[in-house]
């Protein structure tokens, strides 16, 4: 999925294993795009791992799988899906949640609106048009892109990792 010089790449199950094994170029030659050469961090490490788990025991998440965001065939981010319709913080059943995060060094461009976009142009084309995300209250840049989207604060939950996150809604 393009938008402009900006794309998605679906990351397979053996891209990921390739990642996390730290083979960053088996990887990048099985998506036909260029990984960063830093080594993951611990929470891509640990995101990448619960997403190929979900894909390898519940074949719906194969199509509901994380995304490479890639610029000029250079990874410059992550952007996916939490799961299939209804798994997400709202409880909403006709709703896919998504997120995204862009490597430090291209943060503040707009990558990250416009993979968010890519993203809902994908699942609208899949048929699901209502979203949901979430942020901690404090992520003033991720705030901003949610606001520019047309989200609306629905309610708030606790996450495990991340403390407490505002939940936002999309609907048609």
């Amino acid at each position: 999925m393009t938008k402009g010089p900006l794309e998605l790449v679906p990351l397979t199950p053996a891209a990921i294993e390739a990642m996390l094994d730290g083979r960053p170029e088996e990887a990048g030659r099985l998506l036909g795009i260029e990984l960063p050469e830093e080594p993951a961090s611990d929470g891509e490490r640990s995101f990448l791992g619960l997403r190929l788990r979900q894909m390898r025991e519940d074949e719906r998440f194969l199509t509901w799988c994380p995304h490479a965001v890639v610029l000029d065939g250079r990874m410059i981010g992550q952007a996916g899906f939490h799961g299939p319709p209804g798994v997400n913080a709202a409880e909403n059943p006709r709703a896919v949640e998504f997120g995204y995060g862009i490597f430090p060094q291209h943060r503040g461009r707009g990558y990250a609106t416009r993979a968010a976009m890519l993203l809902m142009e994908l699942t609208r084309e899949r048929g699901v048009h209502e979203f949901v995300l979430s942020s901690s209250p404090d992520n003033e840049p991720s705030l901003a892109i949610i606001r520019k989207l047309g989200f609306v604060k629905t309610g708030e939950r606790m996450d495990d990792e991340d403390g407490l996150e505002h939940v936002f809604e999309l609907r048609p």
